[in-house]
């Protein structure tokens, strides 16, 4: 399945076979989180997808090297045009605490709620700070090349110069002459040669916290620059893909483009993937706009937004059944239709550990697994992947109610290609099998303690106690079906 995979390269605007630079082998940089503040289903869903990815790509044979990165200085309050103070100075100013306090308790956080949502960790997880040498080498670059400039101690790059060799604008579709208009010039930066000009370092002021010596002044990077240089620090001067939100393509993976081409003469990234957002009323979700609902508030319920808590298994196959490039609007009735529709994926499971063989199989297995697989290889589609997973779990019913039959062989295909797509490539675990699940083990124990009294109550022709056992669990929404060996129940 290795020269099957097409994936959309924004950089071209359209479906690509994939090829890697190196046979076997893939080079995946996806843009971490700024830790200044707890995660919130926004930053779920870019994770979860380039997780997906980096399962996908493992599960078909290459060997990957997943660096993912953590912004811990360099990001401004105001992203377009550069300004303001520094997000995690401030918060550590406002809670008091030294910046790299503030970083290590929302990295832990962060990293917290990539266990809970099953995302696997990167194979490396650089921090900006701890690469401060190699951002002012990749200055040097820049500013001997002829593409950036320095002014009382802080040094920009030079956009028109760069344009005037190189296209500034290709990954998001926009030309300078559009940039030149929509960009105004902001009071305190009348020392750039033009507005539109973006930092690679800036000198720090007297009350910046986070600093560092360089030839140029004590000052820190730009936010653009770390993933310039720890990208091809850890993948090599060109590597496969560059991953990240689609509000990242401008200005971030523009300017990383460029300080790259500026530095080498050629670009570093060879497909750009960017996934859509998450929004609320069609609004996108987001810190700065105040609308976004932490993961931890997802999983407690402790939101006025939320009708109840979800679990990260639901917010993950939440996410997954929207394809990556689609925006997904937030809504508790999503979210409910995403959690029965969990439910009943892995009902068919337990079911499917259960099922009558017969000699021969009326049920199309092979054909089940190509178009499942079918669906990933072209361009990651988890959502028809799912559609299809919810047919096998159709197929699972039918042979169970006697209206189709599986040979021995089938249902091994079939238990092997289930418990692969959805453990190992979806990432997708039992609720039960989560550290906060431990009360559902004690649940379904009383449940089944109930029905079992309820069977003894049917023996002792007990017709008024079994039927208030019925009524009583419906009524909290156990559907219960009588069968020969005795009962089975599952949540509505």
């Amino acid at each position: 399945m290795k020269d099957q995979l097409v994936i959309y390269n924004t950089l071209t605007r359209k479906k690509e076979l994939f090829k890697p630079l190196v046979e076997g082998k893939v080079g995946l940089y996806v843009c971490g989180p700024t830790v200044y503040s707890n995660s919130h289903l926004g930053h779920a869903r870019p994770n979860i997808t380039f997780d997906l990815l980096y399962r996908y790509l493992t599960f078909i044979g290459y060997k990957v090297r997943y660096v993912r990165n953590i912004t811990d200085v360099g990001h401004l309050e105001n992203e377009a045009d550069e300004s303001g103070e520094d997000k995690i100075s401030k918060k550590a100013r406002v809670e008091q605490l030294e910046p790299m306090e503030v970083v290590q308790k929302y990295m832990n956080t962060f990293h917290q709620n990539m266990r809970e949502l099953n995302v696997l960790p990167p194979n490396i997880e650089p921090r900006a700070s701890g690469h401060i040498i190699e951002q002012q080498q990749l200055i040097h670059s820049i500013l001997k090349n002829g593409f950036a400039y320095e002014v009382n101690g802080s040094v920009y790059f030079d956009v028109e110069k760069y344009n005037e060799k190189y296209r500034y604008g290709k990954l998001s579709g926009r030309n300078l002459d559009d940039i030149k208009t929509n960009t105004r010039q902001l009071e305190g930066q009348d020392e750039k040669k033009n507005p539109f000009d973006f930092a690679l370092w800036k000198k720090a002021t007297p009350e910046h916290i986070m600093r560092w010596p360089s030839n140029w002044s004590d000052g820190y990077p730009g936010w653009h620059l770390e993933c310039s240089s720890m990208s091809t620090k850890y993948l090599g001067n060109v590597f496969d893909i560059h991953g990240g939100g689609m509000d990242l393509t401008f200005p971030h993976h523009e300017c990383e483009i460029a300080q790259s081409t500026a530095s080498q003469g050629k670009e570093a990234v060879r497909y750009w993937m960017h996934n859509n957002m998450i929004t609320i009323n069609g609004q996108k979700m987001a810190r700065s706009l105040g609308n976004f609902i932490t993961l931890d508030e997802l999983f407690s319920g402790n939101h006025e937004m939320l009708e109840k808590s979800y679990s990260p298994m639901t917010i993950r196959f939440f996410i997954l059944q929207a394809h990556y490039r689609s925006t997904i609007d937030f809504s508790n009735e999503a979210l409910q239709a995403s959690e029965k529709g969990l439910e009943r994926l892995f009902t068919a499971l337990e079911t499917l550990e259960k099922l009558p063989v017969s000699e021969q199989s009326t049920v199309d297995v092979a054909g089940l697994k190509e178009k499942c697989f079918a669906a990933l290889n072209d361009d990651l589609n988890s959502a028809v992947a799912i559609a299809h997973l919810f047919d096998g779990a159709r197929m699972i019913n039918s042979v169970k109610a006697g209206q189709q039959k599986i040979s021995d062989s089938d249902l091994k295909e079939l238990k092997s290609f289930f418990h692969t797509v959805v453990f190992e490539i979806l990432g997708l675990k039992p609720e039960t099998a989560g550290a906060q699940n431990g009360s559902n083990e004690i649940v379904n124990k009383i449940i089944d303690l109930v029905l079992n009294l309820r069977l003894e109550a049917k023996a002792r022709k007990d017709w008024a106690t079994s039927d208030k056992i019925r009524n009583e669990l419906n009524a909290l929404g156990v559907e219960i079906k009588d069968t020969k060996e005795g009962f089975e129940w599952s949540l509505k």
